[in-house]
Parts: structure tokens; C-alpha cells; sequence
């Protein structure tokens, strides 16, 4: 049965006392829920990562990072690799996020080597995909997202699922107080868990989670969430306020 999961992405946000003092009280919080229903993860900047990873040893609540370098090392200056963030004690990284495809320009084969050195690294991958607000209106959504699987995900073959979470995030939905409908976010998942389920068959498909991104908040989580392929979130905005995003879990 495929797991729940909800996975805060601090992006750009909290020097290293502020998201130290953050981690803490995050940690503190979901350790004393008896039993949750989704697993938690936060992906902070790279400065928190090795501080974080002792503060929450031993808890239940999982560290990701938000990119890695498209090289194992070298002379790459102001770069940190997939080999690097797992040696913090992070266990996923996000790769593809929108943010990187559209100010970084990164293209789905680079993202594809990313995800290949950060599973030969020992990471799981959060691989992000989603339209923008102009391939949206044309109506040409599922065939962007459907690229974006065969050319950054697809290659990496079937063993590969096993560690790999997909994020889908309707771009146009990112920071501009926009969201997606839930038919439209249980349409678009239905539409990606299918797509895998002809490339990798059945159980690969049923196994595979699949998150929402695209300003999910305390107030829609529940409706989104309770769509059949909606597995959870990846929250941005909303996974720097302890309120929303403990109730954005708890939603789940």
C-alpha cells in the first residue's frame, strides 16, 4: 500500500538560527502525535541540513534537500552534489521543481542525471512536474506532463520506482494564490498514475506516491487529499508556519 506523505519545502526562507529553531519545534510537535497518517518530511536549504538531521534522529519527521548538483564532484564551484546532501543524513532531494525548470532552466535530461546520481547516492527523489499557466489554457497540459515523465523519470527504470515519489505541481498555481480545483488535481494524477502503469505495469503504479503542489493550504488540503490519487502534498508557502502545515498533515 503506498505511503502518505506531505513534504514541506522552505525554498529560499530562515537563516541558519531560524530554520534550526523552526526544525526544532516541528520535531518536537509530531513526536508527540501518537500516530500519524502520512509520513513528514521537510526540505530545508542546504546550510540546515547537517544540524537538522541530528535534531531529528530518531523522529518522525524525515530531511530532504531542495536540489543537487547534474555532477558527482569537481571543480563545479558553488555547487553541492547528490554524494554531499546524503552525507548530512538527508534522505530525499527534490529534483525538477518548477522553480529550477523555469529560472535555471533545467531540461528533463538534466534533471534525469540528477535523479540518477541521487538514487546511486542513496537518496529518494521528489521529481516534480506540472504545466504552466499558458499550457494549461491550451489545453496542452497532460502532454507536457507526459514528456516530462518519459524523458526525466521514465529512463531510470522500473526498479528505480521503488524510490522515487512524483510531485505534481500546476505551475501556474505556484505563489499566485491560484489553485488547482480538486477534479482538476484528481484528473491530472489519475492521468500520471496511468502513464505509469503502462510503462511499469500494475503494481508499480499502485505502489508509486503521488503528491500535489500548487498552493495547498490548511483550508482545501482535506478536499484535495481526498481524491483517490492524491497522496499527499508538497507544500511551499505554507510549511513555514507551524499552524498550517501541522494542519495540512493532519489533514491527510
Amino acid at each position: 500500500m503506498r505511503k502518505k506523505i506531505v513534504a514541506g519545502n522552505w525554498k529560499m526562507n530562515m537563516n541558519y538560527e531560524e530554520g534550526i529553531a523552526f526544525a526544532r519545534t516541528l520535531d518536537q510537535y509530531f513526536r508527540n502525535k501518537p500516530a500519524l497518517k502520512a509520513d513528514v518530511i521537510i526540505c530545508t536549504p542546504f546550510i540546515h541540513l547537517a544540524e537538522i538531521a541530528e535534531i531529528i534522529k530518531g523522529g518522525k519527521v524525515a530531511l530532504g534537500a531542495q536540489n543537487c548538483a547534474s555532477e558527482a564532484s569537481g571543480a563545479f564551484t558553488g555547487e553541492v552534489s547528490a554524494y554531499m546532501i546524503k552525507s548530512t543524513g538527508a534522505e530525499y532531494v527534490i529534483i525538477g521543481h518548477s522553480e529550477r525548470r523555469t529560472y535555471y532552466n533545467e531540461d528533463d535530461r538534466l534533471l534525469n542525471k540528477k535523479c540518477v546520481l541521487a538514487l546511486n547516492s542513496g537518496l529518494r527523489v521528489i521529481f516534480c512536474c506540472g504545466e504552466v499557466k499558458e499550457q494549461r489554457e491550451e489545453g496542452n497540459h497532460f502532454v507536457i506532463v507526459k514528456r516530462q515523465l518519459e524523458e526525466g523519470l521514465f529512463p531510470l527504470g522500473a526498479e528505480s520506482m521503488k524510490d522515487i515519489i512524483i510531485a505534481y505541481e500546476p505551475v501556474w498555481a505556484i505563489g499566485t494564490g491560484l489553485t488547482a480545483t480538486p477534479e482538476q488535481a484528481k484528473e491530472m494524477h489519475k492521468y500520471i498514475r496511468g502513464l505509469i502503469k503502462e510503462k511499469f505495469g500494475n503494481k508499480i503504479a499502485d505502489d508509486m506516491t503521488i503528491l500535489y503542489g500548487g498552493s495547498c493550504k490548511p483550508s482545501n488540503a482535506a478536499e484535495i487529499f481526498s481524491k483517490p490519487d492524491v497522496d499527499g502534498g508538497l507544500i511551499g508557502g505554507a510549511s513555514l508556519k507551524k499552524e498550517d502545515f501541522t494542519a495540512i498533515v493532519e489533514a491527510v
